[in-house]
């Protein structure tokens, strides 16, 4: 296993996390709280727009993972295994959010207002299901950050700085030497 992340893979981890956090905040405040139709159409229109932007950043952070799965000479233990596992389930769940975020549009999908991109489905009942199939994908979502910042508390506690990875600092000549083992 890598000692720490490249510079594309912590940028492209941190830029996900803070428009995955937004979105799925944002987005079930809106839907289980009660807001104004400025609101719910502000948020509604810039989650739309954050993600379809994000769209090709994610696509690009899942080419790195999977090129990071290249061998590394010894078969990984069954929590390395358990941890890629889990981590591939969550590429595959943002990956349904994506989709289904798309193909749930009742009009054109609209960036920022500067660019628009046709509706993809005119069926309400493909519409409706898509919606359906989203909704669920975001509970699922939710529950897998959760599952992930668990993690993440458990290795700190343990004392694997796995945040100090998913960093930009450079590794201390300890920690090197610790990955190295």
């Amino acid at each position: 296993m890598h000692s720490n992340y490249s510079r594309p893979r912590v940028l492209l981890h941190w830029l996900s996390a803070v428009i995955i956090l937004w979105t799925l905040v944002s987005g079930f405040y809106v839907a289980y709280n009660p807001v104004s139709a400025a609101t719910e159409h502000w948020i509604g229109s810039f989650n739309v727009s954050l993600t379809t932007l994000f769209i090709p950043l994610f696509v690009w952070r899942a080419c790195l993972f999977v090129r990071a799965l290249e061998p590394h000479g010894t078969a990984p233990s069954p929590i390395k295994t358990l941890a890629f596992a889990v981590h591939a389930m969550v590429y595959l769940v943002i990956a349904v959010v994506l989709v289904t975020g798309v193909l749930m549009m009742k009009s054109a999908i609209s960036v920022f207002g500067l660019v628009h991109f046709p509706q993809p489905l005119s069926d309400p009942a493909l519409i409706e299901r898509a919606s359906t199939i989203h909704t669920s994908a975001c509970v699922v979502l939710s529950v897998l950050v959760a599952l992930h910042l668990c993690a993440v508390a458990w290795h700190e506690c343990s004392g694997r700085r796995v945040v100090r990875r998913m960093t930009f600092a450079k590794p201390s000549g300890a920690m090197i030497r610790r990955a190295q083992k």
